[in-house]
């Protein structure tokens, strides 16, 4: 459990000393008083955009989707749709398109022309080079197959994301913070997602400690927070977003804004478990936050260059 533990506990030493960003705890119980009984399970899949044949080769498209889960925006056309069903119609046209030999191989071209992409993707180098490092970490550590990864955790998502941290660089979604270190692992934690949706807890999915993890701390999430007056901005960083400028990767803002979006739908969690007698998942929360944030066409989010998010 240890590295949920991390980001448990470096979110909430970074929320306790957040001069940007305000976890209000009124704001916390009011979204928890309108959300309590309307948290629809949001299904995994709702708008039929990613492959899924039940076996290993799913797990394969999901490793290789979410090794690419990011940063879209500065280009205003491309969105998380485009990846998901660019790279399902690749895998349908060709079974073998992301072996981890030819994964090693793959170029920006080619990654465009997968994606039926007309011009160069945002951060493209950074996609192909953390492709060539998928494939070769693959090949060197789990036969080539993310499908044996994933049977090397002992059903534990927890140990999932320890083993994708550990294993593969580019997930290690790591900052340091007034000389602390935060871990957030938004994309190893939601590859641990995607499985236990795409196979609904069973098989590949199934988890003894799903809900160990927690929110995919991204763009969408902190704005969707902020309007439900869970999170409240200093009124220098709320300037900074409304005018669409840039925040600097691994910046104190950044981080509080990530870190704070944590310990906030952690809190909210723990009030609507408690109320609700049920065991509510972090998981379920974020497919909900997130749903209602690419739904609604006003909101601002954030903007940081960045591979983890």
């Amino acid at each position: 459990m240890a590295a949920m533990d991390d980001v448990r506990a470096s979110s909430a030493w970074v929320a306790a000393r957040s001069a940007h960003v305000v976890v209000d705890s009124s704001g916390i119980e009011k979204a928890v008083e309108e959300i309590q009984d309307s948290i629809p399970k949001v299904k995994w899949d709702f708008e039929g955009i990613h492959y899924f044949d039940n076996g290993p080769l799913t797990v394969q498209y999901l490793f290789v989707l979410d090794a690419l889960n990011f940063c879209f925006w500065p280009d205003k056309d491309l969105s998380y749709d485009h990846l998901a069903l660019g790279l399902k119609e690749a895998l349908q046209n060709d079974k073998s398109v992301f072996d981890a030999d030819r994964l090693q191989k793959i170029t920006g071209p080619q990654l465009r022309e997968l994606l039926k992409w007309p011009r160069p993707l945002p951060l493209e180098n950074e996609r192909v080079r953390l492709l060539h490092e998928v494939g070769l970490e693959l090949e060197r550590s789990f036969e080539g197959k993310a499908s044996k990864l994933v049977e090397s955790c002992g059903k534990s998502a927890a140990n999932l994301v320890a083993l994708v941290t550990r294993h593969f660089p580019g997930f290690r979604d790591h900052s340091v913070y007034k000389g602390h270190q935060v871990f957030l692992y938004k994309r190893a934690q939601i590859f641990a997602a995607d499985l236990w949706g795409a196979f609904e807890g069973q098989g590949y999915g199934e988890f003894n400690d799903i809900s160990s993890i927690t929110i995919f701390a991204d763009y969408i999430v902190p704005a969707v927070l902020r309007q439900l007056g869970v999170l409240r901005y200093s009124s220098d960083l709320a300037s900074i977003i409304e005018a669409n400028r840039e925040i600097g990767s691994g910046s104190e803002e950044e981080v509080e804004l990530r870190a704070c979006s944590i310990y906030a739908v952690e809190k909210m969690r723990e009030l609507l478990s408690k109320k609700s007698g049920n065991q509510v998942l972090s998981v379920e929360l974020d497919l909900w936050l997130w749903s209602f944030g690419i739904q609604c066409q006003s909101l601002q989010h954030h903007r940081t260059l960045s591979i983890y998010y």
